[in-house]
């Protein structure tokens, strides 16, 4: 008994031992403070590790999308783009600081007729209108669909900051910076310099340090509407506003009330837009997006529209694969007002005489139906109208939202719109002026003569 005593004792004093190992004379003694500098230092080459080796493992499972050329893009269209396409024209305007861009615009009905401006939200194009644009030019309106600044065939505003902010953005310029410089840059940075790679990235995302920079505010885009409603002589016109579009237009229309006959809002939301830009600007799922016509395809019906098909979400995917379009959609998304308040509008004294009609879908979720009587309660003196379709409601019943446009537009007074004349050019005018001249020379001329033979033949006729 003793010896068990005796043993486990032992174990337990060689346990402590083992624990607690005295110190050796003239050892240094490892601070607190020391230990915690050499852990993070240890954990961060750790954790660079991991990143650089996953980030690499992306950059070789999912590469970006090579670029292709302008005439094999336009190839891939399919025929109903290249009809769109080839229907429309280009409109030059100017962003801010002069920078001149090209809006693209296509229209349809007669040129006097009641002008109806259909204005897309965030994502689509004016292709969305495709089928709108006949139905409501067969009932005598002038139907003109523009791209937005950085949508379908428009350009992008030419200094726009479409990087990601946030946390995404840092990982995606961290991923940029790896294919470019290699996998085993950050542990070269490391080791080299002993500072973390990378940190100046954080500071270069817009957003990611408090900061926001876009050119596509309400207002650049209300600059550019306004623009557009001039170069084609649309005033007074009626604006037929889809989604996020509303700050933009809504702002150009109230700085230029005289020029606004009317506003219909179809399914529009400042805060709520149905395509996710945010998407684009991931590091993997963006690319992928873009890649895979099953997932664009997918996303397409989940957010935007149920019985778009697949020719339809694949025009929308070959528009966002161009120059600068991801970037241009992902920009305008964050650069969205939030704080856009279509009540406080309303309230305004150049809008109050404005006709208002709000088109909503009834067919997409209880959330969005509840939104909808949110917009009704504010817009109380407008006309408020459920339609059937989703949340792109011109991809599902254009007809529909066409006869529910046409119908408001009819209920409202008789519009006597001058056709403002075409100037004549310089040389024309001058050729004009000139023939006119030797017309009024050569008739006074001939009346002196008539004159001169007048009084001169009587009297030498009474001479006779």
């Amino acid at each position: 008994m003793a010896d068990v005593t005796s043993s486990s004792q032992a174990e337990v004093d060689g346990s402590k031992a083992f624990e607690d190992p005295p110190l050796r004379p003239n050892s240094a003694t490892t601070s607190p403070q020391t230990s915690s500098r050499r852990l993070p230092a240890a954990s961060a080459f750790a954790f660079w590790a991991y990143l650089a080796a996953f980030v690499a493992l992306l950059a070789l499972l999912l590469p970006y999308p090579s670029p292709s050329s302008d005439h094999s893009w336009f190839l891939s269209f399919p025929n109903d783009l290249r009809l769109h396409h080839a229907r429309g024209k280009f409109i030059k305007a100017h962003a801010v600081g002069a920078a001149s861009l090209l809006v693209f615009a296509v229209e349809d009905g007669p040129p006097d007729g009641d002008a109806v401006l259909l204005l897309h939200g965030l994502g689509s194009s004016s292709f969305s209108f495709r089928r709108v644009l006949p139905s409501l030019a067969s009932t005598g309106h002038r139907a003109v669909s523009i791209d937005l600044p950085g949508s379908g065939f428009s350009d992008p505003f030419p200094d726009g900051d479409s990087r990601l902010g946030g946390p995404l953005g840092w990982i995606l310029d961290v991923f940029k910076e790896i294919k470019e410089k290699g996998v085993f840059w950050a542990f070269d940075h490391l080791v080299q310099t002993g500072e973390m790679p990378y940190d100046q990235i954080g500071v270069r995302v817009s957003g990611y340090d408090g900061s926001e920079s876009s050119a596509y505010s309400p207002a650049d885009i209300g600059r550019v509407i306004g623009q557009v409603i001039d170069s084609m002589g649309l005033a007074p016109v009626n604006l037929v506003i889809h989604d996020s579009a509303t700050p933009g237009a809504l702002s150009w229309a109230s700085a230029n009330p005289g020029l606004v006959r009317s506003v219909t809002l179809v399914d529009s939301s400042a805060d709520h837009a149905a395509f996710p830009s945010w998407f684009l600007g991931t590091p993997v799922l963006g690319p992928l997006l873009l890649r895979s016509r099953i997932m664009f395809s997918g996303l397409m019906k989940l957010c935007c529209s149920r019985s778009m098909d697949g020719l339809t979400s694949e025009a929308y995917r070959l528009l966002l694969k161009a120059k600068d379009r991801k970037k241009a959609i992902v920009a305008a998304g964050k650069a969205l007002n939030y704080s856009f308040d279509l009540g406080e509008w309303m309230r305004l004294e150049a809008m109050k005489d404005v006709p208002l009609q709000v088109l909503w879908s009834n067919m997409w979720s209880d959330r969005w139906i509840d939104e909808g009587k949110r917009i009704s309660a504010i817009a109380q003196h407008g006309k408020f109208a459920y339609h059937s379709g989703g949340r792109w409601p011109q991809e599902d019943v254009p007809e529909e939202i066409s006869g529910l446009i046409s119908q408001f537009l009819s209920s409202l007074p008789k519009l006597t719109k001058k056709i403002k004349d075409e100037p004549i050019p310089e040389h024309i005018q001058r050729l004009f002026d000139e023939a006119t001249d030797d017309h009024q020379h050569h008739h006074h001329h001939h009346h002196d003569h008539i004159y001169h033979d007048h009084i001169y033949g009587v009297d030498q006729g009474w001479g006779m």
